[in-house]
C-alpha cells in the first residue's frame, strides 16, 4: 500500500459552504482524518502490541456535533495558545483588548479562533495536507493581518507531524499548538496511562491560571514527570477542583536551541503497549487531563467522555508570553517567519 489521502464530504457549514474530511492513510494502514474546519483532527488510528489498529483521539462522528461548540477537540488553536491575563496586552507603545472567553481572560484565541474557522485544504504527495488561513487584521483584537500554514502529515514511521509557519504585516503576537486529547486506550480514562517529561521546571499560576512569572523547579512536586509516572497517581495531592493537571511545562534546554524537534514528553498505555512520544522545537508543552469533562458529551462511536477520559500535551510559547518580558517571547514582525514543528511519534512496548 502507497501513502495517499482521499477527500470526502464532512457536512456543511450554517451558510451551506462544504466543509471536507481528509484521510491520510501510510503504507502501514495508519490513519489520521482531519476536516478543514479548524483543522480538526477527528480520528487517528494507530496500531496496538498485537498489530490492532484503534482510534487514540477524542472527537465526534460528524460536523454538526463539533458546530454545537466543544473543548477544543483535535483542533489547532490561536492566533495565541493557551490564556492571556485580562486579554490586554501592550506591544510597540500601543494597548490592545482581546474578546474575553475564560473568565477574566483570552483563551486560544477567543470566542472565534483558528479553530472555529475554515481553512484552505489541499492534499500533497503521500499521506499530507496543507492547510491555510489569513486571519485578518484586528481579528479578535488581534493587529496585523497573518497569513498561517499548517501541514500535517502521516509518515511511513508511523509518525504525525506539524509543521507550522505564519507571516504578518504587523507586529503581533502568535503562539500555536494542536489540541488533541489523546486516549491510548481508546477508551476509559487515561489515569494508568505512564508520563515522562523533558522538564526541570514548570510555571506557577494565579487562580486564574494565569503564570506568576515564577519558573519554578518540579523536584518535590506532583508535576514531577522527569520520570515514567501514572498520570493519575497524584491528582490527590494537587488539590483544587476540578482535580487533575492544567500546567505548563519548562522544557530542557536541548529543545528550545536546537530548531530541530527534540524529545518533550513519552506517554505509555501499559495494557494495549501504545507508546506516544512528542517532539517538538517549541519551549514548553502545557498538559491537561481533561478535568472539565463531565459526561455531558457523547463522542465517536457513543462513547461518553467523562472526567480525565483523555490528555492533552500542547506544545507551545508559554502562557501569558506577551504580558510576561523574560518569558520567550511570542511576537512576531514583519520582517520574520514563524515556524513552529512537533512531532507525535506512535510505537509500542
Amino acid at each position: 500500500m502507497k501513502a495517499h489521502v482521499t477527500r470526502s464530504c464532512f457536512g456543511q457549514m450554517p451558510d451551506g459552504t462544504e466543509v471536507s474530511l481528509f484521510t491520510l492513510t501510510n503504507r502501514h494502514g495508519c490513519v489520521a482524518k482531519i476536516t478543514n474546519y479548524g483543522t480538526i483532527i477527528t480520528e487517528l488510528h494507530v496500531p496496538d502490541r498485537d498489530g490492532k489498529l484503534g482510534d487514540v483521539v477524542l472527537g465526534f462522528d460528524n460536523l454538526a456535533q463539533y458546530l454545537k461548540g466543544h473543548p477544543h477537540f483535535g483542533c489547532t488553536t490561536g492566533r495565541v495558545a493557551n490564556r492571556i491575563a485580562k486579554g490586554e496586552f501592550s506591544l510597540d507603545g500601543k494597548t490592545y483588548k482581546l474578546e474575553l472567553n475564560n473568565g477574566p481572560n483570552h483563551l486560544h484565541g477567543g470566542p472565534r479562533g483558528f479553530d472555529k474557522v475554515l481553512w484552505k485544504a489541499r492534499p500533497l504527495k503521500g499521506a499530507m495536507v496543507r492547510f491555510d488561513y489569513t486571519s485578518p487584521d484586528g481579528d479578535q483584537g488581534f493587529p496585523g493581518e497573518v497569513a498561517v500554514q499548517v501541514v500535517m502529515s502521516l509518515t511511513d514511521a508511523n509518525e504525525l507531524v506539524l509543521d507550522y509557519t505564519a507571516t504578518t504585516n504587523k507586529a503581533t503576537p502568535i503562539n500555536l499548538t494542536n489540541h488533541s486529547y489523546f486516549n491510548l486506550a481508546g477508551s476509559g480514562d487515561i489515569k494508568r496511562h505512564k508520563l515522562q517529561l523533558a522538564a526541570d521546571f514548570f510555571t506557577p499560576t494565579d487562580a486564574t491560571q494565569i503564570p506568576t512569572g515564577e519558573i519554578r523547579p518540579v523536584k518535590g512536586t506532583p508535576l514531577d514527570f522527569t520520570e515514567p509516572t501514572a498520570i493519575g497517581a497524584r491528582f490527590a495531592k494537587l488539590g483544587g477542583r476540578p482535580r487533575g493537571y492544567d500546567h505548563n511545562f519548562v522544557l530542557r534546554g536541548d529543545v528550545v536551541n536546537s530548531g530541530q524537534p527534540a524529545f518533550a514528553a513519552r506517554v505509555v498505555e501499559p495494557k494495549s503497549g501504545r507508546v506516544l512520544e512528542l517532539l517538538t522545537t517549541e519551549p514548553g508543552v502545557q498538559l491537561y487531563t481533561a478535568n472539565w469533562l463531565d459526561g455531558s458529551l457523547t463522542g465517536k462511536g457513543g462513547i461518553v467522555y467523562r472526567q480525565h477520559a483523555g490528555f492533552c500535551l500542547e506544545a507551545e510559547h508559554f502562557p501569558n508570553s506577551i504580558n510576561i518580558p523574560h518569558f520567550p517571547s511570542t511576537v512576531l514582525r514583519p520582517s520574520q517567519v514563524y515556524r513552529q514543528t512537533t512531532v507525535h511519534r506512535f510505537t509500542t512496548t
